[in-house]
């Protein structure tokens, strides 16, 4: 056979397999508070690619930071569902928040930096609806679950200098980690439990 028709075929079939590979990426979003903290823990889950932070929620246009109206901090994890599944995304999440917190998450407190599932699909709000009945059910929390779960609408990236903010500034992002006392709360909240599913980094 031609080398070059040999070239070109095995050109073809991995272009062929990074579009099927793109063809199943799917979208999870997620609110927990600090997205400096979702987001770091999302991107130490096997199965996701990446995890962004942004605006979402509310009514405005262009949210930012420091004028975000109604809109809450949530991450949008882009992830492979033939590593993690959506279901197991769920587990990781509940584990690393306070889901009985309806004032805001650890530290940070107000409409901002409240919890939230924001589903994209009707598979997710049928997966995102069971996953809380059971947890609620279980009764494994001292107190109601009151993360709500909502339809996914707008969304807006945050700020370039909030992205990846646990990689670019490590000592301050540590230092506001600990000192917001998130581990320590989730810790006694879930006990073994507790960043199930999320490396250490």
């Amino acid at each position: 056979m031609n080398r070059l028709l040999v070239i070109s075929i095995a050109t073809l079939l991995t272009f062929a397999k990074l579009a099927s590979a793109k063809d199943t990426i799917e979208i999870a979003t997620f609110a927990g508070g600090c997205f400096w903290c979702v987001e770091s823990d999302f991107e130490n889950v096997e199965g996701v690619i990446s995890a962004v932070s942004g605006y979402t929620g509310g009514q405005m246009t262009n949210p930012t930071y420091r004028k975000h109206g109604k809109h809450i901090e949530a991450v949008q994890i882009r992830f492979d569902p033939s590593v993690v599944s959506y279901t197991e995304l769920l587990e990781v999440f509940w584990r690393s928040i306070d889901p009985t917190d309806a004032g805001g998450q650890f530290c940070d407190r107000g409409h901002s930096y409240t919890t939230a599932i924001f589903v994209n699909s009707p598979a997710q709000k049928k997966s995102a609806q069971t996953s809380k009945a059971q947890l609620q059910k279980s009764k494994r929390l001292p107190a109601p679950v009151v993360t709500p779960i909502r339809d996914a609408g707008h969304w807006t990236d945050a700020e370039d200098y909030h992205q990846d903010y646990y990689k670019t500034h490590p000592v301050r992002y540590k230092f506001y980690r600990f000192n917001c006392g998130r581990d320590s709360r989730v810790k006694d909240l879930w006990g073994v439990e507790a960043h199930r599913g999320i490396r250490k980094n």
